[in-house]
């Protein structure tokens, strides 16, 4: 019997006519079953979408252009600014980890929501504040260093409630049990993050421009604005949503840590006895339950029944093992999160030290080159959903077209081509300062015109098309469903660990190059003329083709879950 079925007392076979486009599982915002001609779909999707934008264009208002705020205004080293920007995008992308455990255990997606807008908007202002604070008549540096951090990773833990949840909660608009809102939902996942990169690129191109042109102040006021507009937006949608129903059962949480809880109680069991229980209680039902056989120990009962453990059901099984089998995925993607965060740092230093001139008079902001890698992704992404999937599925079968392994894996290959690139960029950089005779001059501009950077900023996109949207699809798809914004917040955390990573390797690599005595040139010299950046591109290439074969080996053996869009 269907849930909205139930509700009213009726069996599927007696259920009226009305009641037939009732979305099961799902409730309106006063908690009474829905109806799909009512409620979700791309009419919700779009306010969720709207509030995405926003908020990637606040985000990225700051981190973007980050590295010159650390050492200008702040004053900051080089090594030192890329170390504190990849901390902070590290902070931003792993506390949605946080997020999400909040919001699939005590408040739900969309009061999450609400108070992470709050939050980010506050956040917003503090920076502003802090920005502001020398014209104020306030002198103390320290002062306005506290309150800048302090404001920078008050918006990291915003943003680690918000982000998880949105595209959570946007994808929950579409019932995947319905043949067209499945396809529907592919489909979501390709336009949020064309829109998403739609407010990426506004905050690049004008955003940059007004931190570098006019005041700091301007440039961080104007992102706290728009998040005001977009709590607004997102409260409008509050009646359209359809909001996950509440489980009767164990939270999640609880219910995957029994599993381990169990299994690991019971692992001097005798195989025998657990085939014996798995016999008692009937085949697996999943065809990939044969995977991490030392969990289903997890069923058989406490050896020490005064411990008061609860046996462990074959669905919790399997969910434990959905979880378990993300890891492999999720570890082999982490030199891609690594790569990820250059373009926001080392990208933009050399940018800083080329020719930019568009037309006479007006030059573009460094990290507004940037906005080439949105660019590419907003011409590929509607390419990629309305001409190669329909071709691909014509091929393979599949509504997706290809799988959201492949998808991931053809990014990371994308994102070693591009690491390459730029690593034969900045040799030709170095070499034509040396021709010019002007490495210790870092002042001068170097003349070599801003295009030569623009192939590893297009293959930065084309890559993010088919990583970040495969990564995003496969964590949202692959977890139970009431731990979307926890799979969700998985795929985020690798650009968080990849950041921490990246910030690391940077330290190491800059006191590794330094000398024993401080007296070198290391590979993020201030002066970057004297410095090897190509080196380090070159590193991560060959990490980017390392992470690739391992890739390809754990992603060849994995079995989707069953149910799975692919």
């Amino acid at each position: 019997m269907s849930t909205s079925a139930a509700v009213r007392g009726f069996t599927d076979a007696e259920t009226p006519l009305l009641y037939d486009d009732t979305v099961d599982g799902a409730v309106d915002y006063k908690g009474r079953p829905v109806h799909r001609s009512s409620s979700g779909g791309w009419r919700s999707a779009g306010f969720i979408i709207g509030v995405e934008v926003a908020e990637r264009f606040a985000y990225y208002g700051i981190g973007s252009n980050l590295i010159t705020y650390l050492t200008g205004p702040l004053g900051q080293s080089t090594a030192a600014a890329a170390a504190n920007v990849n901390a902070w995008s590290g902070a931003a992308s792993l506390l949605p980890l946080l997020g999400a455990f909040v919001a699939d255990t005590f408040l739900g997606k969309y009061r999450t929501i609400i108070v992470a807008s709050i939050g980010y908007v506050l956040g917003l202002g503090l920076l502003t504040l802090s920005a502001v604070l020398p014209a104020l008549g306030v002198s103390s540096s320290l002062i306005q260093i506290v309150l800048f951090f302090f404001s920078l990773y008050l918006v990291a833990l915003s943003q680690g409630g918000h982000k998880p949840c949105v595209q959570a909660f946007g994808a929950d608009q579409f019932d995947g049990q319905d043949p067209a809102e499945c396809k529907a939902k592919s489909s979501f996942f390709n336009w949020w993050y064309f829109c998403m990169c739609s407010g990426t690129f506004v905050a690049i191109a004008v955003l940059n421009y007004v931190q570098d042109n006019v005041n700091w102040g301007l440039g961080f006021g104007i992102p706290c604005l728009v998040m005001v507009a977009a709590l607004v937006i997102f409260l409008l949608g509050t009646r359209t949503y359809r909001y996950s129903a509440k489980r009767d059962d164990e939270n999640p949480f609880l219910r995957i840590g029994k599993v381990f809880g169990a299994a690991l109680r019971n692992w001097r069991a005798d195989s025998s006895a657990v085939a014996l229980e798995e016999e008692a209680r009937g085949s697996l039902p999943h065809e990939h339950s044969e995977e991490f056989r030392f969990l289903n120990k997890a069923l058989l009962a406490p050896a020490d029944t005064k411990t008061g453990g609860k046996l462990c059901t074959l669905n919790e099984l399997e969910e434990a093992k959905s979880v378990l089998r993300l890891i492999p995925i999720w570890s082999t993607c982490l030199v891609y999160g690594i790569v990820f965060a250059q373009s926001t740092t080392f990208f933009t230093k050399q940018g800083l030290t080329l020719d930019r001139t568009v037309f006479p008079g007006f030059q573009i902001p460094p990290a507004s080159l940037q906005s080439f890698i949105t660019i590419s992704i907003m011409i590929l992404i509607p390419i990629y959903d309305r001409l190669l999937v329909p071709l691909a599925r014509i091929i393979t079968g599949k509504p997706s077209g290809i799988s959201m392994l492949q998808r991931i894996g053809t990014g990371i290959f994308l994102s070693f081509l591009s690491m390459a690139i730029a690593a034969l960029v900045e040799i030709k950089r170095l070499q034509t300062a040396v021709d010019h005779g002007i490495v210790d001059q870092p002042e001068v501009t170097v003349p070599m015109s801003f295009w030569w950077l623009i192939p590893q900023y297009v293959l930065f996109g084309v890559s993010d098309v088919f990583t970040m949207v495969g990564l995003q699809e496969f964590f949202y798809d692959q977890v139970p469903n009431d731990l979307r914004s926890m799979g969700l917040s998985l795929y985020l955390s690798i650009f968080g660990v990849g950041s921490f990573l990246s910030s690391f390797l940077i330290s190491a690599i800059d006191r590794a190059t330094t000398g024993a005595d401080g007296g070198g040139d290391s590979w993020f010299a201030n002066n970057i003329n004297r410095g090897h950046l190509d080196y380090f591109y070159w590193l991560l290439a060959g990490m980017s083709a390392v992470q690739l074969v391992l890739y390809l080996w754990f992603a060849k053996s994995y079995v989707y879950n069953k149910g799975s869009s692919v």
